[in-house]
């Protein structure tokens, strides 16, 4: 009789889920983490800080560089991505930035989910500013790169927070390839952005050009918009102080006399034309062309008479 047997434990486990660290935490944000130390730099970005146990399981288990962590709030079903910081809290409590507590929908003491996870390396990102007031910024991608440089991942719908000038500024992550989780360490990644939220563009207003008046079309309403200098229309004065006789005696223009501007039929948009009074030349006729200028083709004139010296 031959005999069988079964053993559940005979296959291997997989090296992928020996070497996974899940743990369950209470969730602080910094400001409640005790010490001397202001700790602020934490809220600039996107690393948290976890218990020293964590590090040593961490050691044991031979996890890649650089350490990412997959954040989930299993009450709400909410996740993210960040790195770690320090190993310096206290047992069973990790500390977290504010703004990522808020993706996650969690309170202080909330339970949060750690586990270590693996993320392709970012070329793509796209970032929609919560507020108008982003675009004040002079250079926002310059501002973005330098506040990135605290973060260790980004995740798609997640609003992180930057700080620049004393301001707090919030972008919500619409879009990064070639995942929906990257990690962005040493990595060459494309940013763009999308209109900040509430923002309006300006509406532009043309004006129709105004027809001109029956008023303006009339030539003898032009006397009184010709404003220009004339000779003497002034009054004289007289040396022995009488005024008789001296009275101007203004001769009333005549339209004809006015002279209005030429529209320049041949202007282009975009091309601006100076135009010069230039006489035009006259044209050069066969004797002209006979009597040009040769040089050196003078007589020239001797001081001495041809009689010679006189004795």
């Amino acid at each position: 009789m031959s005999q069988f047997s079964f053993n559940m434990f005979d296959h291997p486990i997989p090296r992928a889920f020996q070497n996974r660290f899940s743990t369950q935490y209470r969730c602080y944000s910094v400001s409640m983490l005790a010490g001397p130390n202001d700790r602020s730099d934490v809220e600039k970005g996107g690393k948290i800080i976890m218990p020293p146990s964590a590090l040593d399981q961490l050691s044991r288990l031979n996890i890649t560089y650089p350490m990412l962590f997959k954040l989930t709030n299993k009450n709400s079903d909410r996740m993210t991505h960040c790195g770690v910081l320090e190993f310096v809290a206290d047992e069973g409590i990790c500390y977290l930035p504010h703004w990522m507590m808020q993706n996650l929908l969690l309170e202080e003491g909330g339970l949060v989910q750690v586990e270590s996870v693996n993320l392709m390396v970012a070329t793509y990102s796209k970032f929609q500013p919560q507020s108008p007031d982003f675009l004040d910024i002079t250079n926002p991608k310059a501002v973005l790169e330098n506040a990135l440089r605290n973060f260790a991942c980004l995740t798609t719908g997640d609003v992180i927070a930057i700080n620049y000038n004393e301001k707090i500024y919030e972008l919500r992550v619409m879009e990064t390839k070639p995942d929906k989780a990257v990690s962005i360490i040493e990595c060459d990644m494309n940013v763009d952005f999308d209109a900040p939220l509430g923002y309006k563009e300006p509406e532009r207003r043309y004006k129709a050009p105004e027809e001109p008046t029956e008023e303006e079309g009339d030539p003898s309403t032009w006397t009184d918009m010709d404003m220009r200098f004339r000779a003497f229309t002034g009054s004289g004065n007289r040396l022995d102080g009488k005024k008789k006789g001296i009275e101007p005696s203004p001769v009333p223009i005549d339209p004809s006399d006015i002279k209005r501007g030429i529209p320049n039929y041949e202007y282009k948009v975009g091309r601006i034309t100076f135009i010069r009074n230039s006489r035009p030349q006259p044209r050069k006729t066969i004797e002209d062309e006979d009597s040009e200028f040769i040089a050196f083709s003078g007589e020239g004139q001797s001081l001495r008479k041809k009689g010679g010296r006189k004795p």
